[in-house]
């Protein structure tokens, strides 16, 4: 597989680039490579500048449900960028947009459009604080809400629920209202509550983790969280930016049949295009300015743009839900990837959303990934871009399979993927 101008590209962008790259991950250091530079996609396609093609697995982290370039999206696009591409201003699309993700969401009231999930998360944090008049928030080790200052942290080495920061950068004294949980055990969040419940303005969540692996919890254990919650006056906030619209039209909170006060959104709902949500019930809403003394700004916030592609896309998943089909696919996929492919590892699979580890999956969250486990990850990840398919480049991250993704084309990846044999 030449690599040629892709290598050519990362040489210049290290020179002007912090590491060459602008997301960590793309640097490809967890799988030992130097990262690849593409050039287009095409339905389940993406295309390197050196020509190569790749069956893609990674869906720009998961918002192409539809597959790349999907004719209505780009359609859209194309409509919307020869009137104007931002106004700064109100526009109908950004109106039209938010009506949509709301009948997702039934139960919530208001949507403020934002432009990454970062963004949103900070905003749906600073909301609920603003409405509890409390300043901590209890968020859970394995999930990831964004970079913003209050949620890197992690768990402290002194007592197990004070976090210390995960970022050189970010003082400890930044994190000390940020409580940090294990996930999987009901006795550290009732300790969490008990020692701090008056001051715990929130809690949150992904419902379905899928940012260090993928674990999907029991229903009993999501209600006994929100349940907690409630008894001691915090407010529940589902990070629904990786679930939202992929695992169903009403996201985790519909599978669970769950109604949190605020949820974020963020992957899908922009088409691909940069874009975000926090939705939440009109009381905890009412918080935000300008109505209320919650600020929050963007100029860029519900861009046209953005706001056309996530119309386009949302349209499409309302007029023609996909999940049934997409859950049998990626389940018959992975089975047979476990099957006939990498007998010895393990896998986890929720809709369309899969996650591959090389050792035995204990039940446990968060998964230990080993040293072992990223050098086996680093070796199949290597052997499969030489066959022409693309997973995501680090062992942490979880697969995604869109509706371009047909049976022809998982029948196809699976036999290029069997040169891969472990």
């Amino acid at each position: 597989m030449n690599t040629s101008k892709s290598q050519a590209l990362f040489d210049k962008a290290k020179k002007i680039i912090p590491g060459g790259v602008n997301s960590p991950v793309r640097a490809f250091k967890h799988v030992g490579r130097d990262p690849i530079y593409f050039e287009r996609g095409q339905g389940p396609l993406l295309y390197d500048v050196d020509g190569n093609s790749y069956v893609d697995f990674c869906a720009s982290f998961g918002p192409l449900i539809l597959g790349h370039s999907h004719p209505a999206i780009v359609s859209a696009l194309t409509e919307q960028a020869a009137k104007a591409t931002t106004f700064g201003a109100c526009h109908e699309k950004e109106v039209k947009l938010a009506e949509l993700i709301l009948k997702a969401y039934p139960f919530l009231s208001h949507v403020r459009l934002l432009n990454s999930g970062t963004e949103a998360v900070m905003t749906a944090i600073r909301i609920a604080r603003g409405a509890t008049q409390r300043p901590k928030i209890l968020k859970f080790e394995g999930c990831y809400h964004g970079h913003s200052d209050g949620l890197l942290a992690k768990s402290g080495s002194g007592v197990a629920e004070l976090a210390e920061s995960s970022s050189q950068g970010v003082p400890n004294s930044i994190v000390s209202e940020t409580l940090v949980v294990r996930f999987d055990s009901i006795e550290s969040i009732e300790k969490a509550f008990k020692q701090y419940g008056k001051e715990i303005a929130a809690v949150i969540l992904e419902p379905i983790p899928a940012n260090d692996g993928l674990w999907v919890p029991l229903q009993a254990h999501l209600e006994e969280i929100c349940m907690l919650a409630r008894l001691h006056g915090s407010l529940i906030i589902f990070d629904e930016v990786i679930s939202g619209f992929r695992v169903g039209l009403n996201g985790a909170a519909g599978i669970f049949n769950l109604k949190p006060d605020l949820v974020t959104l963020g992957k899908i709902i922009g088409g691909g295009l940069p874009l975000a949500a926090c939705l939440g019930t009109e009381r905890v809403m009412a918080q935000v300015a300008p109505l209320g003394p919650v600020y929050q700004a963007g100029t860029l916030s519900g861009n046209p743009l953005a706001t056309a592609a996530g119309i386009a896309v949302l349209t499409e998943l309302f007029s023609k839900p996909p999940y049934e089909l997409l859950e049998k696919r990626t389940k018959k996929f992975v089975g047979r990837l476990k099957e006939e492919v990498l007998p010895d590892w393990d896998f986890a699979q929720m809709g369309s959303i899969f996650w591959m580890s090389p050792s035995k999956l204990t039940g446990a969250f968060p998964p230990v990934i080993s040293e072992e486990n990223k050098k086996a990850y680093a070796k199949f990840f290597g052997a499969a871009l030489e066959a022409g398919v693309y997973f995501a480049p680090s062992p942490f991250e979880v697969g995604f399979v869109s509706t371009a993704h047909t049976d022809d084309v998982l029948d196809e990846t699976l036999n290029r993927l069997k040169k891969c044999r472990q």
